[in-house]
């Protein structure tokens, strides 16, 4: 089946049809057509979220390079497996991965880590590679340059994203990432928290796919046709149904509505089962005086780094008089944090650098939870899984994560949102304002430094967003990773989903 000229009923012009072969003609040219290639798997064990997430990895090589790395975990749990497919394009879409895998191992299933972005010998690898190296050549400039960011990148974002032509062309290139699930027993759940690893799944035939989009702007980029497709607000599902701008102002056939299911945001059980316990301790460091503990991740490329300096800045007096304390985790991008001592020379006698030790950060914030912070600490770790669960160990200790509006926007945890990188973020941080657990957000330094210092004076800004989140809790907001589990697990049989949906 062609995907790529019928999009929910709604046919693609000629033009578009040619477009989206010539696309893909362009990839088997520069990469190759690996479809009959018979490529080896097998999975491991993951040293670094194994122990806590259940996560066992999915490794595809070039035929007779893996058979000497194979375990004793080579077979498949058809019965209680579920397959989380993503790719690393950004840490986003890995930290929803993680979210649908902690859900998935709370509720005793075992989650097989599949990054379609690990496999170098594929040409599926090749492929997304290409296009994440100008996603993330386009987000650095954009930082760098209004005019770009105007005339480019805000636009490319909000609206080129969000045309049905965009998701034609993908679907014809998602074609060449089909063979990396040659092997995969095609009854085993698919989770992709990207559309790219749902598309591949479904021109491979795999049976129960669900595709967890993420954002909260309905854009076509993330539409895989033959998919359940999860949203995680309620506005988004009513743009999705309806595909709302997606060919401008033309009215298109709606999606299915057994194709479309509301769930709520994509959150780790770990964070979810101690929203109470979490808000109930900041709201007491807050009332005992103790220094506000503020959260700054830095992920992608780097980028924003001139924001996050004037943050930095702005706050060391209060972290010298103990009404501050600071958390910097950089990711897997240890020259930012190099960056960032050499625009603010008094980090270097402030910060405790807490550098690929994983253990170490694994105590830290574990001790961070009942005891006292003081200071500055820095985060880096060079593995992938470790940079992006850094952050996630330390929302439960925080009082106030600083963050662009994008995938960490859902998370429980009171959030002062930073400039957004892409206008489709900006709805994150307005679905977050308006249910009480974020701030608007501010798209210059000034704002940004305004909000930090009526954290820190404001005597009642923190409890009402801890009391808005333990509401949120209660009708079940934060329960997404949770449904979309149940969701793939119940293996095609959804009927009753939709009914839930508005």
């Amino acid at each position: 089946m062609d995907r790529s000229k019928t999009i929910f009923g709604n046919e693609m012009s000629c033009r578009t049809c040619k477009k989206a072969v010539a696309g893909k003609k362009k990839y088997v040219r520069r990469f190759g057509d690996d479809s009959k290639v018979d490529y080896e798997l097998s999975i491991r064990e993951n040293k670094h979220i194994g122990d806590i997430l259940g996560v066992k990895n999915i490794v595809v090589t070039a035929p007779g390079r893996g058979m000497e790395t194979r375990t004793e975990y080579d077979e498949f749990d058809c019965e209680k497996g579920m397959i989380v497919g993503n790719i690393r394009m950004g840490f986003g879409h890995y930290r929803i991965s993680m979210a649908i895998a902690s859900a998935a191992h709370s509720m005793g299933y075992t989650p097989y880590w599949m990054d379609l972005n690990s496999f170098p010998d594929t040409t599926c690898t090749k492929v997304i590679g290409a296009q994440n190296d100008l996603y993330s050549l386009g987000s650095r400039i954009s930082q760098k340059s209004r005019l770009f960011n105007r005339l480019v990148w805000e636009p490319m974002n909000y609206e080129g994203f969000r045309k049905l032509s965009y998701n034609a062309c993908d679907q014809k290139n998602a074609e060449l990432m089909a063979p990396v699930f040659k092997k995969i027993p095609k009854d085993i759940p698919v989770v992709g928290t990207h559309v790219w690893p749902a598309q591949a799944a479904i021109h491979a035939g795999m049976k129960h796919v669900v595709n967890a989009i993420p954002d909260n702007w309905p854009m076509a980029l993330h539409l895989s046709e033959g998919s359940i497709h999860t949203v995680q607000t309620h506005s988004s599902y009513m743009g999705y149904r309806i595909l709302n701008g997606m060919e401008g102002k033309r009215v298109l056939k709606p999606m299915p509505a057994d194709s479309l299911v509301y769930t709520g945001h994509y959150i780790d059980h770990e964070l979810v089962s101690n929203i109470e316990a979490d808000c109930a301790a900041r709201i007491a460091r807050k009332e005992s005086g103790q220094p506000m503990r503020f959260l700054l991740t830095i992920g992608g490329a780097g980028a924003q780094k001139e924001i996050f300096a004037a943050i930095i800045k702005s706050l060391i007096p209060a972290i010298k008089e103990k009404k501050a304390a600071l958390y910097v985790n950089v990711g897997d991008y240890k020259n930012v944090w190099e960056q960032l001592k050499s625009a603010i020379p008094e980090l270097n006698s402030l910060a405790t650098e807490h550098f690929d030790d994983w253990e170490t950060t694994k105590e830290f914030t574990t001790a961070a939870l009942t005891g006292e912070i003081s200071g500055v600490h820095g985060f880096y770790h060079s593995n992938i899984f470790e940079a992006v669960y850094c952050t996630n160990l330390l929302l439960r200790s925080c009082d106030v994560l600083v963050t662009k509006p994008s995938e960490l926007a859902f998370y429980p945890v009171p959030k002062l949102f930073i400039k957004r990188v892409g206008g489709h973020e900006r709805w994150g941080a307005i679905h977050s304002a308006e249910i009480g657990d974020g701030t608007l957000e501010c798209e210059d330094i000034l704002h940004t430094l305004q909000m930090v210092e009526l954290f820190i004076k404001d005597e009642n800004l923190l409890k009402d967003m801890s009391g808005n989140i333990i509401r949120n809790k209660k009708m079940g907001i934060y329960d997404g990773a949770y449904r979309v589990v149940e969701l793939a697990m119940n293996r095609g049989q959804n009927e009753e989903q939709s009914k839930r949906n508005v």
